[in-house]
């Protein structure tokens, strides 16, 4: 059909497959030009049929869907990816965003909503579906404010940081001024810094705040 929506279906199900070729079938506007059970299959397709929209199934075999994705936009960058999953926690959708995916649709969802969501991303737009695109918004919040918090901690001084290490694992200003050889009113100049710097007021919120950007995590590798 002239002027059709150019479609490449993957999922390692023919049922699946056959399934969402229907519902395309059954609208105008569109033309299944191939399919591909893994991720292998679907980029030897993507390269002889050159699709406008890839409709992408998150879980495959040889190689995850988020894999493949990368892989199609590093390959063929005007392609539109469609992921669809039965899966809409906030890190497969993050993941998937960050795979290069245009849209994030679950499998629950309906014949017309697949198909506007293939109309949407052909057309450049994104397309989540409600849950995803909450999962999506608490995902970005989330990794905003692990950014902003990463931020402060980036003020610090290489010394702030060692004392900021060593009061979060539990050591007394005492026991920090004598690991680090310096004197017991350097160390609270040094932890009266720190509090100022990263807007905290107490040892449990500056434990808290190195546990949700890595800090100890980094100090233990």
């Amino acid at each position: 059909m002239s002027g059709a929506i150019r479609v490449l279906v993957v999922d390692d199900h023919a049922i699946v497959r056959q399934g969402i070729r229907q519902v395309l079938d059954d609208a105008d506007g569109f033309a299944v030009v191939g399919e591909a059970g893994d991720g292998t299959a679907a980029m030897a397709a993507a390269a002889l049929h050159l699709p406008d929209v890839v409709v992408l199934d998150v879980s495959l075999p040889g190689g995850t869907g988020l894999e493949v994705a990368r892989r199609l936009k590093q390959a063929l960058p005007a392609t539109r990816i469609l992921m669809l999953s039965v899966y809409d926690n906030t890190e497969y959708v993050l993941e998937a965003v960050r795979a290069g995916a245009d849209g994030y649709l679950l499998k629950d969802s309906s014949p017309a909503e697949l198909r506007d969501a293939i109309r949407a991303v052909h057309a450049g737009e994104s397309a989540f579906s409600a849950a995803t695109a909450r999962q999506l918004n608490a995902g970005l919040r989330q990794e905003a404010q692990r950014r902003e918090k990463e931020d402060r901690l980036a003020q610090l001084t290489s010394r702030e940081r060692e004392v900021l290490r060593l009061i979060v694992e539990g050591r007394t200003n005492k026991e920090t001024a004598a690991t680090l050889g310096i004197s017991h009113r350097t160390v609270e100049t040094h932890r009266e810094n720190i509090l100022r710097k990263l807007g905290v007021r107490s040892v449990a919120e500056l434990t808290r705040l190195a546990i949700e950007t890595g800090m100890l995590r980094e100090n233990v590798s």
